[in-house]
Formats: structure tokens, sequence, C-alpha cells
């Protein structure tokens, strides 16, 4: 794909601003492996991180929450660890792709980290933002995948208790390094796995969903409820939908930050009610 290419730092504090302008609470910092990030300052010779461009953002008047995907472990800094303490509105909830949780299929993915490294960054972050929320991206069946290997991969699930995932069964595309590798895995062999791996990350999800019950939640409120035209939805920090009667002043909530109270969790979306402070 060629080399990374970053936009300049100036051009992306422009277009926010204007975001911002338009009543745009939330934005999405999103780039292949964005947290690779550098840009140059203005005129300066000062070139910017990653974690500087979400500090800056952080200051446009108007917005209330950032959040960024998609990030690699390999260009996960102290420094951008760090901001998640200096930098509230930047949202404990996070998609960093392991991929595996073998260090040997991770040397043969190329990935460039380890699996204690990985879990070492999540430690790092959670010892900040205790609630903080991991989805990540797997990849089962990768040529010449041991039945050690996938153990691996599933304790680490179990070490790091992940939100969310993006699972996949290999397939090779043509033209990459894995595409002429030795694969001998029956693919009912690599269903099976995979079919393991999301009924653990699927109770992961129920049982955090189940843990906001009763809590009240900061979400940002996007569109009418998909099921339930009368209702409205919204986001949580952690990226939980949730539904909730609008009532007589439904269409004024829409675009604002509103906090809810949880009455019920289901796996993958949650219900609640106005907090009656703002019913009003």
């Amino acid at each position: 794909r060629g080399e990374e290419v970053s936009r300049p730092f100036d051009d992306v504090l422009v277009e926010v601003a204007g975001l911002a302008d338009q009543g745009v609470k939330e934005v999405t910092l999103l780039g292949q492996n964005v947290n690779a990030w550098r840009g140059k300052m203005g005129d300066t010779a000062e070139i910017a991180d990653f974690a500087m461009l979400i500090e800056y953002v952080a200051d446009i008047p108007g917005i209330e929450r950032i959040r960024y995907t998609t990030s690699h472990p390999n260009e996960f800094t102290q420094r951008l660890i760090d901001v998640y303490d200096r930098v509230p509105k930047l949202v404990s909830h996070l998609h960093l792709p392991v991929q595996h949780g073998s260090d040997r299929i991770l040397m043969a993915m190329k990935r460039g980290y380890t699996a204690m490294e990985y879990k070492s960054t999540v430690r790092k972050l959670r010892a900040i933002r205790p609630d903080m929320a991991l989805s990540s991206d797997f990849i089962v069946g990768f040529p010449g995948e041991t039945e050690e290997d996938f153990g691996k991969m599933m304790k680490l699930i179990d070490d790091v208790g992940f939100d969310n995932s993006f699972s996949f069964i290999f397939s090779p595309r043509p033209g990459t390094p894995a595409a002429n590798l030795h694969d001998d895995t029956p693919h009912d062999v690599k269903l099976r796995r995979l079919q393991q791996l999301q009924a653990v990350i699927e109770g992961n999800i129920r049982s955090i969903s189940a843990s906001l019950e009763g809590t009240v939640q900061r979400i940002l409120v996007e569109v009418p409820a998909r099921r339930n035209p009368a209702e409205l939805m919204g986001r949580t920090e952690c990226n939980r939908a949730v539904n909730f009667p609008g009532g007589p002043n439904a269409a004024r909530l829409v675009g604002q930050m509103v906090d809810i109270n949880i009455t019920q969790a289901m796996a993958h979306s949650l219900r609640g009610e106005v907090r009656l402070t703002q019913a009003a």
C-alpha cells in the first residue's frame, strides 16, 4: 500500500473546529494505523505526535468526546497512554487489534510484538482507566496454528477480558507472504475454534452489559431507535447502544449529551430512562 501518509496537523484541527461549529460534539480520528500519525505544526519545525493531536482536539470548544480507530500495538507509546490521564474527553473505549495470542503465530504474521507486550500495554491503560473497554481483531486458523497456539490465544482473551471482537477464519490474500504458507488444518477444526472464541467473547459482552444495570451512563443521542421510532438511541462512552423513551422533548435531545439511568441490559444493547433532572 506504500508508505504511511499523515494529514497535516492544521488540516485536522480546522476540520474538527468546523464540525464543532456545526454542533458536532463527538469526533472519531480515523486512520489505518492512526496512532502512527505524525504532523508538522504550521510553519514551525516541531512535529506533533498522535498524543499531542488528541490534546489539541480536546481544546476545541464544543468537542465533548473523542474516539479513534484503528490503532496498532507497536505504535502505542507511553505518551499516548499518558493522554488518558490528562484528557477526560478521550473515551474509555479502545479498539486495539491483537490478531493472536501465540508469539509464534504473531511472529509469522510479522506483527512485531509479543502477547506479553500487548498485555503490558493493556495493564498500563487500565492502571489509569480501570473501566477501559477493549475490543480487538482475531484471526483463527492462521497457517501452522496448533491447538497449543489456539490455547494461548484463548488465554489472552481470558486475561484481557475483551468487550467485543471482530474474528475471522484465515483466508489467503493473493500476493501476501501468508498466501504461500503451508496450511494443513482442516476447515472444520478452524470453524470449531472460531465458534469457541466467539462464544467466550459473547459471554464477556453479556456480563459487561449486565454490570451496567443500575448505573448512570452519559450518552450522545444519535437517532430514533431502529425498532421503535417513538424511542431514541444513543451510545455510551464504552460504545454500548442505549434505547430509551424520548418523551415530549425527544426532538431536542438528538445530538445532545444526556444522562441515562440504565434499567435493563441485553447482550448488545441497553435500555434506560432519562434522569428526571433532565426530563423537564
